[in-house]
């Protein structure tokens, strides 16, 4: 056989070593010493490139801790049990404070031991509660949800050595469910720092530590199950859904990515029974942070104020006003003499705020609360099919004041009106006899609502007799003439739906309703 010959029956192999061999190989004899060297360099070259595939593929070991050991008990001291006590009334419920007499019926101790126990001053019972916290100062300075030390009158900070120490509260805020309390150590605690929680992708693991049912230290771990949750707990939602086990009294503690880091605050779970279901929620630590240093700094939170009532953008509403993403916030109201005033306007569609996308209504109030008070700040909002750009300078939130709704007086006379058929309801003008009939303002504005077919759109949009239209496609309606002239030109122009501005007992607001049959 030749010395050259075809490559499927020839190999030519370079050993590693400093000599060099030419082998001929006859590939159908497995027995040859270059076909056994040849093998066990495959196999080498197949574990290197396996080893490299592993070490390059996300999925592998090294991600996943093989134990949270040593993280947990770096940050176990850092973890605080926290104990209320407040005044709590019997709620005419003494069973359990008084000695009970059973007599006879009809017996003549009977009423005269009633007459004793009823004239007995009554003990006042303490109501007590538990969860957790964490200290973020060395000298002292503890975080927790506002909900543990609500109403207390006595809070008592237990430290993983159980040493227990009175705290004071230095502020507190309801609608994030934050507070920071203070302690005075005889030394220096252990502490831990915020992360950045904007960096944490679904999937990533964390881990809790907490009080769960009064246990004490108790370490959890899971993966962030969804981020920016809404569980309507505030104006402020925006959640970190974990699976990792939180339970009742784990309220206040922190969790933490695998650098240690604080990068939520455990606050609520969702469960029927009243255990982990492994649904828990967060607050993270991008928004909490910044209202922890305004407890520490001023005792209590400044937001940022924009000064208008908003609404969701729908599909219908968006289609109404030609606007092809679904996203931004509606305005349904503009406060007087706010920093929204002669800015902003009803109707308008707020789809950026300081260069931030408000990707829906929900996002908008955290965005301005976090927003620097007094700052001139750029907005662009949607308005009459085109976006607008506005500068406004923020101005500083203040406690709401409640306002009762007035019930409308019953209908006691019969108005003049004109019919909508497209819409399924009638309309009248607002002159004295219907203000006094549906008990509107003096200062209400458009056409009053007379009736509503129960089979019709208007109906299945939630409009009722009583309320006002302001405005149908953002024009103003004065008379109910007004209103039918509008609705003929939306039909003729094609269209399916028209967006209204009606003003009910709640406020203003918009609501996309479509013509009949449409």
């Amino acid at each position: 056989m030749s010395t050259m010959s075809s490559l499927r029956d020839n190999f030519y192999y370079e050993n590693l070593s400093s000599s060099k061999i030419f082998c001929r190989l006859n590939l159908l004899n497995p027995g040859s010493i270059c076909f056994g060297l040849l093998f066990r360099r495959f196999v080498i070259l197949g574990l290197v490139l396996v080893t490299f595939f592993v070490w390059k593929n996300p999925l592998n070991a090294q991600d996943r801790p093989v134990s949270f050991a040593n993280l947990a008990e770096q940050l176990l001291p850092s973890v605080v049990n926290i104990s209320t006590l407040g005044s709590a009334s019997n709620n005419g419920n003494t069973s359990d404070q008084r000695p009970q007499f059973q007599f006879p019926p009809g017996s003549p101790f009977e009423d005269l031991f009633r007459d004793f126990l009823e004239k007995q001053p009554q003990p006042q019972r303490k109501r007590s509660a538990m969860g957790s916290g964490f200290i973020i100062d060395s000298s002292g300075v503890v975080v927790t949800n506002n909900h543990v030390i609500q109403d207390a009158e006595e809070i008592t900070v237990t430290l993983h050595d159980k040493t227990q120490l009175k705290a004071t509260l230095v502020g507190r805020d309801p609608k994030t469910d934050l507070a920071v309390l203070k302690v005075k150590p005889t030394k220096k605690l252990p502490f831990v720092s915020f992360g950045d929680s904007k960096k944490l992708r679904v999937g990533d693991w964390v881990m809790a530590i907490g009080n769960p049912f009064g246990l004490g230290g108790s370490v959890t771990a899971g993966i962030v199950s969804a981020r920016g949750r809404n569980i309507g707990s505030g104006p402020y939602d925006d959640f970190i859904q974990t699976d990792a086990s939180i339970n009742r009294g784990n309220s206040g503690g922190p969790l933490f990515n695998l650098s240690g880091e604080v990068v939520g605050i455990n606050t609520a779970i969702f469960s029927p029974t009243g255990g982990s279901v492994g649904i828990g929620f967060s607050i993270p630590s991008s928004a909490a942070e910044l209202v922890i240093n305004q407890l520490r700094t001023f005792g209590r939170t400044k937001r940022g104020w924009l000064g208008v009532r908003i609404q969701q953008v729908t599909d219908e509403i968006a289609k109404s006003l030609g606007l092809k993403e679904v996203a931004g916030a509606l305005v349904a109201e503009v406060t007087k003499n706010s920093p929204a005033t002669g800015k902003i306007r009803q109707g308008d569609i707020i789809l950026t705020f300081n260069g931030q996308k408000v990707k829906a209504m929900r996002n908008l109030p955290g965005i301005v609360a976090n927003t620097e008070i007094g700052k001139r700040v750029p907005v662009v909002v949607w308005r009459n099919g085109r976006k607008v750009s506005i500068s406004i300078s923020v101005g500083e939130l203040k406690e709401e004041q409640v306002t009762k709704v007035k019930k409308s007086p019953a209908i006691t006379t019969k108005a003049k009106e004109l019919k909508i058929p497209e819409l399924g309801l009638a309309v009248a003008k607002i002159d004295q006899t219907n203000k006094k009939r549906f008990g509107l303002k003096n200062n209400a504005k458009g056409v009053v609502i007379t009736s509503v077919d129960p089979k019709g759109p208007a109906a299945s949009k939630r409009l009722t007799a009583g309320q006002t239209i302001i405005a149908i496609d953002q024009t103003e309606i004065i008379t109910p003439r007004d209103m039918e002239r509008k609705i003929k030109s939306a039909i003729k122009a094609g269209r399916t739906s028209v967006l209204i501005l009606r003003d009910s007992s709640n406020g203003p607001g918009y609501i996309a309703v479509p013509f009949r049959g449409k």
